[in-house]
């Protein structure tokens, strides 16, 4: 009997641990990852992409949440590396229990952690990488931003049939997945269109003195320069150019954006495609960035703009599926139709957008939107 007695109370004690344990869950939390490089070599991306998600989530919670719960966004820090950021998604997904994942930012850190997870059924939204392989295959990876081939193609196309280029250069980055996709794309359709490719030069990422290989561009006179690079590597070129005395249009990818804050002189009258456009009239894209202006004080660029619409796109899907179950929540992920800052977002069969892609020009200091391509 008194065996059975403290059985019993033993029996009730779990029990009850259990019961506190399950209220605990259910009151709690929807906990959301967000991988970003907050340091390195492309932390201004990482840092934009945060500041918009933050702003995202604030948002959201001050509507009251999602279906009655607050939305933590625990953040980590990759360094724009692979390896880190394969580490922090165990880390978010085993010891801090998140239901979904944002990011990574950059396509050689998300080519990383995509194959993760999709494995392990984490419903994951990369805003800004866009490397044709992160979707492919990976129905739990989604992307709001558009891929290296159909932006690296957009911007073959203005060159040719916009700036009426016959020839062109391209002066890629032979050591990243970015550049090289973009390099590839602009090289096919430009010689589709008819044009002619005078020299493909690669370098690597320690490359700084670019004065031979644009000597050597400059022989051939091309009408244009394409360079699918970041923002700090373009501006060290887009210097040497003028030095060199290389007299073209320079023309670059979404990597560029960015670019103003250190090196827009030396931009001035060049072009690269983009996300979006601060001179947009669009009232979401206006509302969006008088909103970041007032809490950071600065205007968003593309990446943040990105940031934000991957977060709006996360919680709208997690709101509609009514549920943290990631089958769920996939389920709404795919039936996205979302009016975002760069574009109307749905997904095709790949978890890629479909959406609008902008054409900048730098002209007088500033980023102003040339056309629009729906």
């Amino acid at each position: 009997m008194k065996l059975n007695r403290i059985i019993l109370m033993g029996l009730s004690v779990v029990m009850a641990v259990g019961v506190a344990g399950c209220g605990a869950k259910e009151s709690g939390t929807i906990k959301i990852g967000l991988i970003t490089p907050k340091s390195g070599p492309v932390a201004q991306y990482g840092i934009a992409v945060e500041n918009a998600t933050n702003l995202a989530f604030e948002e959201i919670n001050a509507a009251g949440g999602i279906n009655g719960k607050k939305v933590e966004l625990i953040t980590y820090d990759d360094k724009g590396d692979a390896t880190e950021s394969m580490n922090v998604f165990n880390r978010l997904v085993d010891n801090d229990k998140v239901v979904a994942l944002l990011g990574p930012v950059i396509s050689s850190t998300t080519l990383a952690v995509a194959p993760l997870a999709d494995e392990r059924k984490i419903p994951m939204i990369t805003p800004t990488a866009t490397s044709l392989d992160v979707t492919l295959n990976r129905p739990y990876v989604f992307r709001a931003c558009y891929t290296d081939p159909y932006q690296g193609g957009i911007a073959a196309k203005f060159a040719s049939d916009q700036l009426s280029a016959k020839t062109a250069a391209i002066l890629y980055n032979s050591g990243d997945d970015y550049s090289v996709g973009l390099a590839e794309a602009f090289k096919a359709t430009f010689e589709a269109a008819g044009g002619t490719i005078t020299s493909y030069e690669g370098y690597t990422a320690d490359t700084k003195d670019f004065k031979s290989v644009l000597t050597k561009i400059k022989e051939n006179t091309p009408q244009v320069l394409f360079n699918p690079d970041y923002y700090n590597g373009v501006g060290l070129i887009a210097s040497q150019v003028k030095e060199v005395g290389l007299e073209t249009v320079m023309l670059g990818g979404d990597g560029w954006d960015g670019i103003q804050k250190d090196y827009i002189k030396v931009v001035e009258g060049y072009y690269f495609v983009n996300h979006y456009a601060t001179t947009d009239p669009d009232p979401v894209v206006q509302n969006f960035i008088k909103a970041y202006e007032d809490k950071f004080k600065e205007t968003p660029t593309a990446l943040g703009a990105l940031g934000y619409d991957g977060a709006k796109v996360m919680l709208e899907a997690i709101k509609k599926a009514g549920s943290t179950d990631s089958e769920k929540i996939l389920a709404a992920m795919q039936a996205t139709n979302l009016k975002c800052v760069t574009g109307n977002i749905t997904f095709d069969e790949n978890g890629d957008p479909k959406k609008s892609v902008s054409i900048i020009k730098i002209e007088n200091g500033a980023l102003k939107l040339e056309t629009k391509v729906e």
